[in-house]
């Protein structure tokens, strides 16, 4: 059976699309939502682009309109999954691109009049050349604006991460005059939940992630304890709203017991 021409693809769509989401009125909502944003450059691949950097550039605009989807769907914070740990022993011809296509996209979602609270997140002395003060300095232009909460991750990894608020943890106390034994003795899961990178991250309702791929690869690793997993097929750069309303729903329909 052929496809539909554009023309009358697009209304059908928009039709179930509306109704899609009036099914979900009064329904329950994460409140915090996980994205890995995968498959950039295999949508460039089967797109013909012989220059993967299409897909980087097609990643970072749909990252701009995914946040818009979840201001409206009333959710309140969202991390974005954008470059590992282990990404960053790429190649130096494949890297440089990715990085300038996530400084070009957090400028974007840092830009005067958006109603977003943006925090980049991980390992960022890791970074090659400037991009760590970079994304810093657009990111601290949003302090205090309120309104959805937005962690990138870049440079993230969820071992090292957790690494970190232990260490974080140790040196806060000794600075502070305290004896580490003490700390050894007592040590428990709010004293690594709150020296993690982004403060309000201790907690992840939802995670998504695209290209088909089932695994976490490091992502929020303490945090989705008991997160939600939602896996789609397409690559991110084709995530469509539509797919969004799906994952809500499919969040929806699930009873979170916590173990209980």
């Amino acid at each position: 059976m052929k496809l539909l021409p554009l023309f009358l693809r697009r209304p059908i769509e928009a039709v179930y699309e509306r109704r899609l989401a009036s099914t979900l009125v009064g329904l329950p909502r994460p409140q915090h939502v996980g994205i890995m944003v995968d498959g950039n450059r295999r949508w460039a691949r089967k797109a013909g682009h012989t220059d993967v950097r299409e897909g980087y550039r097609a990643g970072g605009a749909k990252v701009t309109t995914f946040l818009g989807w979840c201001t409206a769907a009333g959710i309140e914070h969202v991390t974005l999954f954008m470059l590992s740990d282990d990404n960053l022993g790429r190649p130096a011809e494949e890297l440089g691109p990715l990085i300038e296509v996530i400084e070009e996209t957090v400028r974007d979602i840092t830009a005067e009049g958006r109603d977003w609270e943006v925090r980049a997140i991980g390992s960022l002395d890791m970074l090659p050349g400037t991009s760590a003060r970079v994304l810093k300095e657009a990111t601290s232009a949003t302090t205090g604006r309120g309104g959805l909460k937005v962690d990138v991750a870049v440079g993230y990894g969820g071992r090292r991460e957790i690494v970190d608020a232990v260490k974080a943890a140790f040196e806060e106390h000794m600075a502070a005059g305290g004896d580490p034994a003490e700390l050894v003795a007592r040590f428990g899961i709010d004293d690594i939940s709150r020296h993690l990178y982004s403060p309000v991250a201790d907690h992840t309702d939802f995670i998504i992630r695209t290209s088909g791929e089932q695994r976490l690869s490091g992502f929020l690793l303490w945090q989705s304890a008991y997160a939600e997993m939602h896996w789609v097929d397409c690559y991110w750069p084709a995530f469509r709203h539509v797919d969004f309303l799906r994952a809500l729903r499919s969040y929806a329909n699930r009873e979170r017991r916590f173990g209980k």
